[in-house]
């Protein structure tokens, strides 16, 4: 009886742990996708090689791994859908998203370096992403230069 109390209260705590990191998390992983998002689209067209580095990243990622890789991938579907409604609302609502980690633990400073990887992705870091990368650097208060931009 003891075991199966210690098993099943240790299940417990952990499933319970989970939870609270994905919901601390949130706010993140939909910045990091919705900034992904944004750089992969700046060029007009979303590469295989950038959703692959982008799930790559998710999977790699302490403190992402915790979230369902199909609602990650899904969370990117719907970011690119608004990019391919129209540019201007894919990135206000692209903008919005990673507003919402600015100057919180160095998230902001990761979800940069996480999207100029996305961004050299495809062999090529180009002018359209990286101007899109320096408005993210903008909408967070970084200074682009810090990452080389």
């Amino acid at each position: 009886m003891m075991n199966w109390l210690k098993t099943n209260t240790a299940a417990a705590r952990l499933k319970m742990s989970e939870e609270m990191t994905k919901y601390r998390n949130r706010d993140f992983m939909e910045a990091v996708v919705a900034g992904c998002a944004l750089v992969a689209a700046a060029d007009g067209s979303v590469s295989g090689a950038e959703k692959q580095k982008m799930v790559g990243y998710m999977q790699a990622s302490d403190e992402l791994k915790v979230f369902k890789i199909d609602d990650v991938i899904a969370a990117f579907t719907a970011a690119v859908a608004k990019f391919d409604f129209d540019a201007t609302i894919g990135k206000g609502e692209a903008l919005r998203k990673i507003a919402k980690i600015k100057g919180k633990n160095g998230a902001d400073r990761l979800l940069v370096r996480v999207c100029c990887a996305i961004g050299a992705a495809d062999g090529n870091f180009d002018a359209q992403e990286r101007a899109a990368v320096v408005t993210i650097c903008t909408e967070l208060g970084l200074d682009p230069a810090d990452f080389d931009l």
